[in-house]
Formats: C-alpha cells, sequence, structure tokens
C-alpha cells in the first residue's frame, strides 16, 4: 500500500527536527547520520532519500530554524515581526533566559560556531543566511524608523550572538545572566531602543525577595 503525499514530508522534518537537536547539543562533527536517524526512530537507509551528506541535512536544519523560530514554545516570549519594535522584541527574546535554558531548540549559530567555521562551504553558507537574516531584521527596522545603518545591523547581531556564546560557556549562572544583560542593553542602545529587564531573571527575582541569608544560585547540571 503506497504512502499517503505528506508522508514523505512528515519524514523529511522529523529528519530535520531530530539533526538540529543533536547538532545543538554535540556539536556538527560529534553527530553521525546513525545518530540522527535513531533519534528519529528511522533506519540509517532511509537517510540517503532525503539527503545525500551530512552537510546538506544541516544546511536544512538551518532553513527549518528560520521558518520554526524556538521563541513560540517559551513561556512568557513572544515576537511580532509586523510590530514597530519588532527588532527590540527580537533582541530581548534572542538573549532571555527561556533562549539559554533551550539548547535542544536553540539558534544554531550559537551552538555551532566552532564546528562551522572547520566546515565545508555549504555548512558556513547556511549559517551565513541565519546570521544575515538576523541582521537584516534590524537593518530593515532601522531603515524604517529613518536612521538606515547596514554596519549597526551587523553589530547589534553579532552582540546577540557573541553574548549567548560566551554565556552558555561559562560556570558561573551569575556570570552568565549579567553577559545576557550587559549585551541586551548594549544591543538595544545601539540600536536606540527601550530597554526592559528582562522577566524571569535572576536579577528581577532577587529584586522581588525579602532581604535575608544570600544563597548561591546554582545551575542545573545539562545532561
Amino acid at each position: 500500500m503506497p504512502y499517503p503525499p505528506e508522508h514523505r514530508y512528515k519524514t523529511r522534518t522529523r529528519i530535520v527536527r531530530s539533526a538540529r537537536a543533536l547538532f545543538n547539543r554535540h556539536g556538527f562533527s560529534g553527530v553521525s547520520i546513525d545518530d540522527v536517524m535513531a533519534r528519529a526512530g528511522l533506519t540509517r537507509g532511509g537517510f540517503y532519500t532525503y539527503f545525500q551528506t551530512k552537510a546538506d541535512l544541516y544546511a536544512e536544519a538551518i532553513r527549518h530554524s528560520l521558518a520554526e523560530t524556538p521563541w513560540s514554545r517559551w513561556d512568557g516570549v513572544s515576537v511580532d515581526f509586523a510590530a514597530r519594535d519588532a527588532a527590540a522584541q527580537v533582541i530581548r527574546a534572542y538573549l532571555s533566559s527561556q533562549h539559554f535554558e533551550d539548547v535542544d531548540g536553540s539558534c544554531p549559530m550559537v551552538a555551532l560556531p566552532g564546528d562551522v567555521a572547520r566546515a565545508d562551504k555549504v555548512v558556513r553558507s547556511a549559517f551565513e543566511r541565519v546570521f544575515e537574516s538576523m541582521a537584516g531584521l534590524f537593518e530593515e527596522t532601522l531603515r524604517r524608523e529613518g536612521r538606515p545603518d547596514r554596519r549597526r545591523a551587523l553589530a547589534i547581531a553579532g552582540i546577540c550572538v557573541g553574548a549567548m556564546v560566551v554565556a552558555r560557556s561559562v560556570v558561573s549562572a551569575e556570570l552568565a545572566d549579567a553577559i545576557r544583560d550587559a549585551a541586551r542593553r548594549t544591543a538595544l542602545a545601539l540600536g536606540g531602543w527601550e530597554y526592559k529587564a528582562a522577566q524571569g531573571s535572576r536579577a528581577s527575582r532577587r529584586r522581588m525577595q525579602p532581604e535575608g541569608p544570600s544563597r548561591a544560585v546554582r545551575r542545573k547540571p545539562r545532561p
């Protein structure tokens, strides 16, 4: 009995989502085709029905990340791309604690820069498209506000990505929070947009707590 027409699309999407989560957690070079297919509940042989190489799969996972933004499933975080302050919303969402904690669903630019720099042109080109898309949103907002400035847009995008890479790399949870907050303030100021304290941050929770003996905040170990 033949598969229904949507079967191929659904299976391909399953493979791409499996790859994206594994690439984000283990890096491009640390994930095999067998790993991807096993997580998707499929056999290795089926991979080549949809993709020629792992690099092609990575490029598709990048494109998928642009179409399926992670903040759509984060509590308390949303982005309205039609809003006047869409760029500021993206900065706040990108540097949010929800994005920081969501390793599997993270932006691939945060998880994979080291691997990508050593990868082939297909992979680097896919990575470049994501960054260009992000910088393009900032550039378009500045243009609509009568302040076109591509260099400023590129700098804002670089601050957001770089801050998340460093914050994910340090041991201290307090330092990671401080890095993201500093980047958020700087990126918003560079764009001329309003700063708002991040909801759910450790700093805002401390302000709400009554005074008393301080206790160290420890980040939960990642699997």
